[in-house]
């Protein structure tokens, strides 16, 4: 261990998006502390990690009280004596399908869990970014196409889905808070709807349940009808715009990360259906009423002070995105 290594914590780690970005991190030559509670993310997302020496793994739920330096495994990281310098808080629980299940966790990580994770970027100094949400800017507006980082956006705070989306605008009013109190240099980076290998399957993720639809030849269910759109990024993309955040300076306010390209959902399906060489039909139901409208994101602030803007093809990621559901099939689909 070179004490000129930066030690990284990303909470959700687990996860969809949180397991690239340690794997990017430790492509940089960083040492990477790992936090998550297995609630929606999974082993198999960092297996290929364990092993590395850079790389270390805490089973923790992030909204109870703990000390980094009483961890006997962070002793190879030195941390109770050089600390940690970057935190990156993507815990969360991410699911539509069964979200009831999950309303207390999810509020408790939106305002216990970011306060516990903040204390720990005020303890040893360390910069800080919040995960947060297109979300939080309400439903689409028909007199505005593209939401910039101005917006303050509408939310109704008494619904199902409250504990998400209004959760996300207190969690960004905390992190903002502690950023003025303690000086502190936090950003906010406010994430549209992503893609990619690693997504859940059947907790309302369509592009991930089209894909497995798709390769079982069944039909690929649109929540909305043929006027429903949508904007993808890939998770790659998504991962090299928070590392850019990170880095920026302190003073860089919320960032939107996302695709500003809207597409009818039908040919996004129709792409999938023709990527995997399925018979599939594409049928619609109702959707679910608490859904959010997402708008698309003003990308402007993300180009001009990340040099940020998304690479990946929609076919080039979707590809990317069968070629691991059909590789990991049993696997998902036995919940294993």
């Amino acid at each position: 261990m070179s004490l000129e290594q930066k030690t990284a914590v990303v909470t959700g780690g687990a996860g969809f998006i949180g397991s690239f970005l340690c794997e990017a991190l430790l492509r940089e030559g960083n040492r990477v502390i790992c936090i998550d509670n297995f609630s929606t993310g999974h082993v198999r997302n960092i297996e290929g990690l364990l092993r590395n020496p850079d790389f270390q793994f805490l089973r923790i739920d992030v909204n109870d009280a703990f000390d980094l330096g009483s961890f006997p495994e962070l002793e190879p990281f030195k941390v109770k004596f050089i600390g940690v310098h970057e935190v990156y808080h993507l815990a969360m629980p991410t699911i539509s399908k069964g979200f009831e299940e999950f309303r207390i966790p999810t509020l408790l990580t939106n305002s216990v869990g970011t306060r516990n994770m903040l204390d720990v970027a005020v303890k040893y100094k360390a910069k800080f970014l919040l995960a947060s949400s297109a979300v939080i800017y309400g439903n689409r507006i028909p007199e505005k196409k593209l939401f910039d980082e101005e917006h303050l956006g509408i939310v109704n705070h008494l619904t199902p889905r409250a504990p998400y989306n209004e959760g996300k605008r207190f969690a960004e009013t905390m992190v903002t808070t502690y950023a003025s109190v303690h000086h502190l240099d936090a950003k906010i980076a406010r994430i549209f709807r992503t893609f990619g290998p690693r997504m859940p399957l059947f907790q309302g993720h369509q592009i991930s349940d089209f894909v497995l639809s798709a390769l079982d030849n069944k039909p690929l269910a649109i929540s909305g009808d043929e006027s429903t759109t949508t904007a993808l990024v890939y998770v790659s993309d998504v991962v090299d715009a928070l590392i850019r955040l990170m880095r920026a300076e302190p003073s860089v306010g919320p960032v939107n990360v996302g695709s500003d390209v809207e597409l009818p959902m039908r040919d996004v399906a129709a792409s999938i259906i023709k990527l995997a060489e399925s018979t599939s039909e594409i049928v619609y139901e109702a959707a679910p009423p608490f859904l959010t409208q997402m708008g698309l994101p003003d990308l402007t602030k993300a180009r001009n002070q990340l040099s940020w803007i998304p690479l990946v093809r929609l076919d080039d990621g979707l590809a990317k995105t069968i070629d691991y559901v059909r590789a990991n099939k049993l696997l998902l689909t036995n919940g294993a």
